[in-house]
């Protein structure tokens, strides 16, 4: 079943050329020269109403860097953009070396970037370690019939996705139940689940979109551990978005705040904490006057 579904997933990252035959990743080299992830004069709308506005954005490899907001701001926008789910109407992505108007979504695992997504994007009806090997679709070498037939080089390819999965779910502790069905677990236990199949394959840039909406104070606690963890462990660049700013202000190195899709505050939590203008945004000031 892993193989298979790795397979598939595969199918749909990795592009063809005009010849059929299996198009070479670029991969950029996320850690040379200045960010590791950016956003330049970033602007995407919907219908005329903007959604963003000349977005600047850098990301210090290797920093966790907080992107919080009131409910509208452009948060989800801006993840979206930089996942090539949204094209926008102007400016630049930067991962690394590589800059675009628009990356390709195929190309970001190859790129070294990996999300969870703010919905739960499980498949429910598989096991949690079928779900977290999906993670690893890029990498595979192995052909469908070469999976079919057991070769050495699909049977390769099985084991170390075995080593991979193992081992990240023993980091978040999900051994015990790496082959229940992913749908049948408490939401807590889900979210887990997601960040598992983010960082299965090791990612130098790491966005995380709301990784903590629902849960409960315990269950919030324990990811933002997993995510301090995992970020201690990988040196990894890590993109935060969340609402719970307590937890922002804890775990972030520096904090963007968005409002009304413009960037109104970029800087240290105890800088943005003292905001005026975040502190307005926050209290509805802002809001109250523009109605």
């Amino acid at each position: 079943m892993t193989a298979f579904l790795l397979d598939v997933a595969q199918g749909f990252a990795a592009p063809s050329d005009q010849s059929g035959v299996r198009a070479e990743p670029q991969v950029a080299h996320l850690e040379r020269g200045g960010a590791a992830l950016a956003l330049s004069g970033v602007s995407l709308s919907f219908g005329g109403v903007s959604a963003l506005s000349g977005i600047d954005l850098a990301v210090r490899p290797g920093e966790i860097r907080a992107i919080i907001g009131p409910n509208g701001a452009g948060k989800s926008s801006l993840v979206n953009v930089l996942s090539g789910l949204y094209r926008p109407d102007r400016g630049e992505i930067g991962i690394g070396d590589e800059r675009f108007a628009r990356v390709r979504p195929s190309r970001l695992a190859h790129l070294g970037l990996a999300r969870t997504f703010q919905n739960l994007a499980l498949f429910r009806g598989l096991s949690v370690r079928d779900n977290v090997a999906t993670g690893l679709a890029h990498r595979r070498r192995a052909t469908w019939l070469g999976n079919v037939l057991g070769t050495p080089g699909a049977r390769r390819d099985a084991r170390a996705v075995a080593w991979a999965v193992d081992e990240v779910l023993a980091e978040l502790r999900l051994g015990a139940i790496a082959d229940r069905p992913a749908g049948a677990l408490p939401y807590g236990l889900q979210k887990r689940v997601e960040l598992a199949r983010a960082l299965v394959a090791r990612p130098r840039v790491l966005v995380l979109d709301e990784p903590m909406a629902g849960m409960t104070a315990t269950e919030k606690a324990e990811m933002a551990a997993d995510i301090r963890a995992a970020h201690a462990r990988l040196g990894c660049t890590i993109v935060l978005i969340e609402h719970d700013v307590g937890i922002v202000m804890s775990l972030s190195d520096r904090v963007a705040v968005l409002d009304y899709g413009r960037k109104i505050a970029d800087g240290t939590p105890a800088a943005v904490s003292t905001d005026p203008a975040v502190i307005d945004a926050y209290l509805g000031t802002v809001h109250a006057e523009a109605a």
